[in-house]
């Protein structure tokens, strides 16, 4: 029987093995996970924050699927792409007429000294576990420290991952502030950033208040200030250094590390993949999500690797594997935008909303448009059940 292997258990991956499941394509759908779970890698800001419980953003990747879906949890070493295997780290390779491949993304270092031995990633549930713990027990230690840097915190980038990371934070502060007896007005808080804006991506104005909000909130941002080191409590920025005791690394990721093991030609991890989301001279080879660079046809670039087009690039590749299996043209990527929101914490952010009309939206409206996006992209994985389950 022909197998479809899909590679990775997040928005893309499993979107596109439930589009097969529910597609009864005559095949063997075979889905590969690192972990037991889907976790909604959006919301890991806020369970690096500790404003979520693992359980908020998890859920069991087996109530996930259809019974269609053969689902192993183990982690990909590499693809043998002429010999059509997909080589595990515990289980035997897994043989395959189709690939999709999703396999994510991962922390990028950019080369940078110091970066992967003296600051915390947030990219996935046991890195922004590790983050929250190492927070809470630096701020706990200054009771009996006594020292300053217990109490700065420094956040290396300012991406969405940063500014929704910092947001969270501010809000729960002073809650840990009581917990742990430490004095607020003592609090330090650090966004060092190589580019001269906050939020490019958003018009002016919004971009502009939730700097503002976060500045009200004891942010001091560092733009224009490319990071050159991290060493042990401090970051460097070429003759200038700023010290805190927590160092928390979001200036970007990567494509999963499989892609270069498995010899593809790629930029970042990621790779330059046909208009249907095809391998070039592989047409029975698909990479979406983290791993693929999709370029938009009006302006040349890649598509930004977020989960409102992992989940469209989900549904053409799943689309199109149906397509070849039954022997039809694939059809061509498109995408278009339903909007962009960014929180600043539980209760409000700044939102562009392109769905009947364009809307410019800031303040406590945007926690509830918000939720409702988290909702619908656990739905558009998932199902209804599961999206109760998480509230």
């Amino acid at each position: 029987m022909t197998t479809i292997a899909v590679l990775g258990g997040g928005y893309a991956g499993l979107r596109a093995a439930r589009k097969l499941a529910h597609a009864k394509v005559p095949a063997r759908i075979v889905l590969v996970n690192k972990h037991p779970y889907h976790y909604q890698s959006t919301q890991l800001h806020q369970l690096a924050a500790g404003t979520k419980e693992e359980a908020d953003i998890c859920f069991p990747m087996a109530t996930a699927v259809p019974k269609k879906v053969n689902v192993v949890i183990d982690e990909v070493e590499r693809v043998d792409r002429e010999g059509h295997q997909v080589f595990l780290k515990s289980h035997p390779p897994i043989a395959y007429d189709y690939l999709l491949n999703a396999l994510g993304f991962e922390s990028e270092s950019f080369g940078i000294e110091g970066v992967e031995e003296n600051s915390l990633p947030l990219v996935d549930v046991d890195t922004a576990l590790a983050a929250r713990r190492h927070l809470e027990e630096t701020l706990a230690r200054y009771r009996t420290s006594g020292d300053d840097l217990d109490l700065s915190i420094l956040v290396c980038g300012a991406g969405f991952t940063s500014i929704e990371y910092l947001g969270e934070l501010v809000y729960r502060l002073p809650e840990l502030a009581k917990r742990y007896d430490f004095p607020m007005e003592k609090v330090k808080i650090g966004c060092i950033e190589a580019a001269d804006k906050i939020l490019p991506m958003f018009d002016r104005k919004l971009a502009d208040w939730a700097t503002d909000y976060l500045r009200r909130h004891g942010v001091v941002f560092h733009t224009s200030t490319p990071i050159t080191a991290i060493r042990p409590g401090q970051v460097v920025s070429n003759d200038a250094t700023f010290s805190a005791n927590t160092i928390i690394w979001a200036t970007g990721v990567k494509g999963s590390s499989v892609i270069p093991a498995s010899g593809y030609s790629s930029k970042r991890n990621r790779v330059v993949v046909q208009d249907d989301l095809s391998v070039e001279g592989n047409p029975r080879e698909f990479l979406i999500g983290d791993v693929s660079a999709v370029l938009d046809p009006s302006s040349g670039r890649p598509y930004p690797t977020t989960a409102q087009v992992s989940i469209a690039q989900a549904d053409c590749a799943a689309a199109n594997v149906v397509a070849e299996l039954t022997g039809r043209p694939t059809g061509k990527f498109s995408f278009k935008s339903v909007g962009t929101v960014c929180s600043l914490g539980p209760k409000v952010g700044v939102a562009q909303i392109d769905f009947m009309g364009h809307w410019k939206l800031k303040g406590w409206i945007v926690g509830i448009v918000k939720k409702m996006v988290n909702d619908r992209s656990v739905l558009e994985v998932a199902d209804v059940k599961t999206v109760l389950g998480n509230n």
